[in-house]
């Protein structure tokens, strides 16, 4: 579908010749939350606030650095007779959420591990603080007008897009075209889940239960958002698989293999919810 409007200003503040981008701050404000949300239900638990801002100092840097080797290894062929330091210009794009998982989750064990402490009991309690972050930092894709899905038909536009605010669908305007406004499924996919996480956290759910509902249900919706985006890394253009895809489906599927084999063997007998929950 054919459309006009002026894209939005990226740039929050501008001081002199530094340039602070609505990116950086939408991002950093989901963190920020997060943090707080996590380090509330640390301390109702009855656990150290501290443990979980280090890990979260730790992980962090790692969660960049994994999202971006990531990104680089599906993306390769564009890195080769490039200058090596090309390999870590973060500043240039090009970072991948499942990247930033995977860092953050090997830094979670090793710190639990150094720590003395419950992986599974800080992973439920960071759950429902990285849909936070997850929903609060597509937005700033939004602002950067990328992660967007395809061309939007006449037809869905007049159906359902039509209805969104303006604002949304006027920086989905893009040189011309309006695109699906992907960030936004996204966001209010994490939301919802936000709001499961929270129902079940309030019902006794068992230890590591709740990251691991977390990752199930973010991998479901990312598996088919992640058809509608045109900026896809993929395992296989001939084949049209595309990196996210397989990952989420072998998210689901690991994850509740996990769940069962826990159950079956006993390691998820204490509950999450209360502040009974104990340090294992």
């Amino acid at each position: 579908m054919s459309c006009e409007a002026p894209a939005l200003d990226p740039v929050f503040l501008q001081l002199g010749s530094l340039s602070i981008y609505w990116y950086g701050v939408i991002i950093a404000s989901g963190v920020f939350l997060a943090l707080w949300m996590a380090t509330r239900e640390a301390d109702r638990l009855g656990l150290k606030k501290d443990y979980i801002v280090d890990l979260v100092m730790f992980a962090i840097p790692i969660a960049i650095i994994s999202a971006r080797f990531y990104y680089v290894a599906f993306e390769w062929d564009n890195y080769v007779g490039e200058p090596w330091w090309k390999i870590f210009a973060v500043w240039e794009g090009g970072i991948a959420i499942h990247g930033a998982l995977i860092g953050s989750v090997l830094t979670a064990i090793v710190y639990t591990r150094v720590k003395k402490l419950s992986f599974w009991q800080i992973a439920d309690i960071m759950a429902p603080s990285l849909l936070v972050g997850q929903a609060i930092g597509r937005w700033g894709n939004f602002m950067n007008q990328e992660a967007h899905g395809g061309p939007i038909s006449e037809a869905a536009y007049q159906n359902f897009h039509q209805y969104l605010p303006d604002f949304i669908m006027n920086q989905m305007c893009i040189d011309g075209t309006m695109y699906h406004p992907t960030f936004l499924y996204e966001s209010v996919w994490n939301i919802l889940g936000l709001i499961l996480l929270l129902v079940l956290r309030r019902n006794s759910i068992r230890r590591g239960e709740l990251f691991l509902s977390y990752v199930i249900w973010y991998s479901i919706g990312r598996y088919f958002i992640e058809g509608m985006r045109t900026d896809s890394l993929y395992v296989s253009e001939a084949l049209d698989l595309r990196a996210a895809q397989l990952i989420s489906i072998l998210l689901v599927i690991g994850s509740v293999l996990l769940m069962v084999y826990r159950r079956k063997r006993g390691l998820a007998d204490h509950t999450y919810q209360g502040k009974q929950v104990k340090n294992k």
